[in-house]
C-alpha cells in the first residue's frame, strides 16, 4: 500500500504529464473530469500533510501551454484559469461565500456555457493591434502576435477614436466543428494523431510555426 508520501509523488508526476500532453503536445490522454478529480484528490493530500509541500507542486500553478518555438512574454496581469467543480456541495460553499462577503445583499447567480478554446491577450496601443500573447503559465506566455494578425476577426486597426491609448483584452480564440473535423482529417491523413478537444485543436492553430499555415487553415474561421 502506498504511503501518503508516495501517493503524493506518484500523483504529482501524473498530473506533469498530463499537462504536460494538454498544454503543449495538444493530445491530452485523459478526459477532464479525471484530471479534475486526480487534481482534487492530490490538494487534499496535500491539506492534510503539510510536510511534504513543494512550491512546484501542480496545484501551485495554472496549467502551461508554453511552447519554446515561440519567444514568451510576460503579462502585465497574471492571467489565470476558471475553476471548476463536480460537486454540489463545492456549489454551495460558494454561493455561501458570495453572500457572506456581500453582506446579505441581494444578488443572483448567472450559468453559462464555457467555451473550449486557447486563451489569448491582446494589447491594444494607439488603436493599432500590437502584441498577442497566450495564457502560457499564468505569468508568461507565447508571442503568437503574427499567427493571430491572421484571425479576420480580429481588428489590426480599431475604428473610430472611443477607447483608451493602450489597453489589454482578453478572450478565447474558438474553432469551429467543421473546421476541427477538417483539421483531424488533415491530422490523421498524415498519420498524425487525432486532436480530441476542441480547445487542443484551438491551441495547435494558433501556434502553428508556419504563419502562412495558419492563415491557409485558419484565416477567418476562428472566432475571438
Amino acid at each position: 500500500m502506498e504511503s501518503p508520501q508516495e501517493k503524493i509523488e506518484r500523483l504529482r508526476r501524473e498530473l506533469d504529464e498530463h499537462n504536460y500532453n494538454y498544454y503543449v503536445l495538444n493530445a491530452p490522454t485523459i478526459d477532464d473530469r479525471t484530471f479534475d478529480e486526480m487534481m482534487h484528490e492530490l490538494q487534499g493530500l496535500e491539506e492534510t500533510f503539510p510536510q511534504y509541500f513543494d512550491p512546484n507542486s501542480p496545484t501551485q500553478r495554472v496549467g502551461n501551454d508554453i511552447n519554446r518555438s515561440f519567444s514568451q512574454v510576460e503579462h502585465r496581469y497574471p492571467m489565470l484559469s476558471l475553476s471548476n467543480t463536480y460537486s454540489i456541495e463545492e456549489v454551495s460553499a460558494f454561493y455561501e461565500r458570495v453572500r457572506s462577503g456581500l453582506m446579505g445583499e441581494d444578488f443572483e447567480l448567472v450559468g453559462e456555457l464555457k467555451y473550449d478554446g486557447t486563451s489569448i491577450s491582446l494589447i491594444y496601443e494607439g488603436g493599432r493591434l500590437v502584441r498577442a500573447v497566450t495564457r502560457g503559465d499564468g505569468t508568461r506566455g507565447d508571442d503568437v502576435t503574427e499567427n493571430v494578425k491572421t484571425i479576420r476577426s480580429i481588428p489590426l486597426q480599431l475604428r473610430g477614436n472611443d477607447y483608451p491609448d493602450s489597453f489589454e483584452i482578453r478572450g478565447e480564440i474558438l474553432m469551429p466543428w467543421a473546421v476541427f473535423d477538417a483539421l483531424n482529417k488533415e491530422q490523421c491523413g498524415g498519420g498524425n494523431v487525432e486532436i480530441t478537444k476542441l480547445g487542443c485543436g484551438s491551441g495547435a492553430g494558433a501556434r502553428c510555426l508556419s504563419v502562412l499555415s495558419v492563415g491557409r487553415k485558419f484565416t477567418g474561421r476562428y472566432a475571438l
